[in-house]
């Protein structure tokens, strides 16, 4: 079990899923966040430059954020708290039925200068869907507690 930012190693990678997104879970989501017409029926998104019903990208940054806490990012026992965002896209579509999963990757890992007990980890996570296309890149960086100050 991972607990510390001294258990932790750059190239360290961590997987998770797949879920399953389904049409009624896209149209709620959109409904409550995302009320734009590509994400609210199929008869809406006709016209739009989607031409399908196709889900929002912050609903398939939730299903991310899902696979992440299911074990697409390092254990920490509920003490890793997020410090930021690097960059985030979309690069293709999520459709009703589509199967996601996530793998991340650990890019860097620093002491906090201001704080010694704890590190940060910078993160690339890649979320694809079944058939290999990714739906989602965002790197972002954790505050990691440390065992020591060492």
């Amino acid at each position: 079990m991972i607990d510390y930012f001294e258990d932790l190693h750059v190239g360290q990678r961590f997987r998770a899923g797949p879920i399953v997104v389904t049409r009624e879970r896209i149209i709620s989501f959109a409904e409550e966040f995302d009320p734009q017409p590509m994400h609210l029926s199929e008869a809406l998104s006709v016209g739009t430059l989607a031409g399908e019903l196709i889900a929002s990208g912050w609903h398939t940054a939730s299903v991310t954020m899902r696979l992440l806490i299911d074990g697409a990012c390092p254990r920490l026992q509920g003490k890793g708290i997020g410090a930021g965002v690097e960059s985030l896209s979309w690069p293709n579509a999520v459709r009703p039925e589509d199967s996601l999963s996530a793998e991340s990757e650990i890019l860097d890992l620093r002491r906090s200068k201001s704080n010694p007990m704890r590190g940060i980890m910078r993160l690339k996570t890649t979320t694809t869907r079944q058939d290999g296309a990714v739906v989602q890149l965002v790197t972002a960086s954790m505050i990691v507690p440390c065992r020591t100050a060492g």
